[in-house]
């Protein structure tokens, strides 16, 4: 595992070194054949650089909190366009999902719909996604927005119960400000059945079950 994410990291060098080696000894070496393999495994992986990415390495450092080191391997990325569709959706919602943690809102919700318009490769991180945008439009106070990308987010499914809960709980937040209270009560409800785990969402369901009671419908 070490050793393939090294070669991730290298390999762009690695493979001009390859084609620069090939071309030395083919001046050196009478015919293209005996110094062909060099310029092969040199052509893969530069192809590979540009084709696949470095989104293993992103993957990973975010995985283990290396926030800044993600960063690095982001900006690593110099033309994100070269990169095969699926993976330049996962590219811009990574991208996204950094900006949002260092608050820049703005390029975040740029960099997150760019990877929804790709079309998401797994549904679940689709979900996810539609569920940042929503939160998104929120803090711009964009209501009618929110509202639709966190039902979009819904439909597409979230992985697991945290998010969910969040999402039904915006929700509830939603209706109540549409004093629609019947189903501010339900997407309640929904998610306070869900038992989430994450500390903020508990107290978040703490918070509104002192006042929900009392709302009429």
């Amino acid at each position: 595992m070490k050793y393939y994410n090294t070669l991730i990291k290298y390999r762009l060098p690695l493979g001009l070194l390859l084609i620069a080696g090939g071309i030395a000894l083919n001046v050196t070496i009478s015919g293209f054949w005996p110094v062909f393999p060099l310029y092969f495994v040199g052509a893969i992986l530069i192809f590979g650089h540009f084709f696949f990415g470095p989104l293993r390495l992103i993957q990973e450092h975010m995985e283990s909190g290396n926030m800044e080191e993600a960063q690095k391997v982001i900006d690593s990325v110099k033309y994100p366009n070269l990169l095969y569709k699926p993976i330049r959706s996962v590219y811009y919602t990574l991208k996204g999902n950094i900006d949002m943690m260092n608050q820049k809102f703005d390029s975040a919700e740029i960099n997150m719909k760019k990877g929804l318009d790709l079309g998401s490769p797994m549904k679940e991180a689709e979900g996810a996604s539609l569920l940042q945008m929503g939160m998104l439009s929120l803090q711009k106070n964009d209501l009618r927005t929110g509202e639709r990308y966190i039902r979009e987010a819904l439909r597409k499914g979230l992985h697991d119960k945290d998010s969910q809960a969040a999402a039904y709980l915006q929700m509830s937040s939603l209706m109540m400000n549409k004093r629609e209270f019947r189903a501010a009560k339900d997407f309640f409800r929904k998610a306070k059945a869900l038992k989430p785990s994450n500390p903020q969402i508990v107290d978040q369901i703490k918070q509104v079950e002192k006042y929900i009671a009392r709302m009429p419908g």
